[in-house]
């Protein structure tokens, strides 16, 4: 969330750069300043009544030893009216906490000033292709044709045991799923990403952390029973390992890759653009993540979009960048990137990558800082980025490498799938 200094120092630019976002911010950052102003009164007016019952409660024992009882009983009556007084203030100043802190969830976050204005996704920028749009034989098919035909995934299975959006993988489409998980993973270790194995629930101050709560509660799985939540990206509890955490700046930059499922109940419209892997509930992802200085963040940005460029390009499957515009960035996102591969056989773009830096937005809802030059605790800026989403990359494979003979696994996954076609 937005820090409130920065809030008040920076208002004008706050309000307009939320514009953006074509959000009208106005009103909420003048609550927020009226609310923060309330609130330092109520602080003042506590102190002064503490330090006020301090004193005397130091003049009653005075008065106690001097045998001055009658004095000491006196003001003892007044500590008793300061001690009721501070502790309605101190209800008084939680309640207005909680209200200031409530108004700033509501908040997204600033856009960078390289964030285009916009409403849609067509109002993003692209800013990098790459590939050949290869030429398919007559009869070429969409991937859940290819599904069937090779029987790889089964759709009607999946929503046999679970529901619609929850795919079956059986034999060389679930071998190709573990290999580009693996793949993808190895990659990312091998440019110094940490692997870690993360939980696939999570508690509600996660899901606060990194603001998938209160902003995107209606898109989670919720196990009521026990207050978790199922993960919609290995972001919530990669980036929760650093909740509460103080680091020291030599411990900076730190990066962490992980595989886990991802669960989103937003899956529900019908039509040709969400059939087959297009939108799931239940899909699988490795992530990266990276904790930066601030001074060090944008390229640490730039380092995460070169690094999903390579996997792309050793897959040879043709993609595009885009640079969000402020109207379909990330609610705790500052600048998105995302990539789209190309699929040939639906004559799309199919989105398969998003990589953001949230600067200190996420970082101060997780309280994570570090230790700066001057000793002083200083909010880190927050990273991640999809290395890679899979369902859409592995249907970008079924229809970009189909050929008459069958689908030809790209050389660089062959170690790791042990075939070179799926025929």
């Amino acid at each position: 969330m937005l820090q409130v200094p920065f809030i008040k120092e920076n208002k004008a630019l706050v309000i307009a750069q939320l514009a953006k976002r074509n959000l009208d911010a106005t009103g909420m950052i003048d609550n927020v300043i009226s609310f923060d102003e309330d609130r330092k009164r109520i602080q003042t007016k506590l102190d002064e009544t503490l330090a006020e019952s301090n004193t005397l409660s130091k003049e009653i024992g005075h008065l106690y030893k001097s045998g001055e009882a009658q004095k000491a009983n006196l003001l003892k009556e007044k500590t008793g009216k300061l001690k009721e007084a501070s502790k309605q203030l101190t209800e008084d100043l939680q309640n207005k906490i909680n209200a200031l802190n409530e108004l700033l969830y509501k908040i997204p976050n600033v856009p960078n000033i390289l964030v285009p204005a916009g409403s849609t996704d067509e109002d993003n920028e692209e800013v990098f292709r790459e590939g050949n749009i290869p030429e398919l034989h007559e009869g070429a098919l969409p991937h859940w044709e290819l599904a069937k035909k090779y029987d790889i995934i089964d759709f009607e299975l999946g929503n046999k045991i679970a529901g619609a959006g929850f795919p079956v993988y059986k034999g060389k489409g679930a071998r190709l799923q573990r290999a580009l998980i693996a793949y993808f993973l190895d990659k990312n270790t091998a440019a110094g990403y940490t692997e870690y194995q993360l939980p696939h629930l999570v508690n509600e101050a996660s899901g606060f952390g990194t603001g998938q709560l209160p902003d995107k509660e209606g898109q989670m799985y919720h196990v009521t029973a026990d207050d978790l939540y199922l993960i919609p990206t290995a972001e919530v509890p990669g980036t929760n390992i650093f909740r509460d955490v103080l680091l020291n700046k030599a411990d900076l930059p730190i990066g962490i890759t992980g595989y886990t499922p991802c669960f989103r109940r937003e899956a529900g419209s019908y039509g040709a653009h969400v059939r087959g892997l297009n939108r799931l509930h239940q899909f699988d992802k490795v992530e990266i993540l990276r904790v930066e200085h601030p001074s060090q963040s944008y390229k640490a940005l730039d380092g995460m979009v070169n690094h999903v460029k390579t996997i792309l390009q050793e897959l040879k499957l043709p993609y595009r960048i885009l640079r969000l515009c402020g109207g379909d960035l990330g609610f705790t996102a500052a600048l998105t990137y995302d990539f789209e591969l190309f699929s040939t056989a639906q004559d799309r773009w199919l989105e398969i990558s998003s990589v953001s830096n949230f600067e200190t937005y996420q970082a101060n809802r997780l309280k994570l800082r570090f230790k700066n030059d001057q000793g002083k605790n200083e909010l880190a800026h927050t990273l991640n980025g999809s290395s890679l989403a899979l369902p859409r990359v592995l249907a970008g494979i079924l229809e970009n490498c189909q050929t008459e003979a069958g689908i030809v696994i790209p050389e660089v996954l062959q170690p790791y799938t042990g075939f070179s076609i799926i025929d």
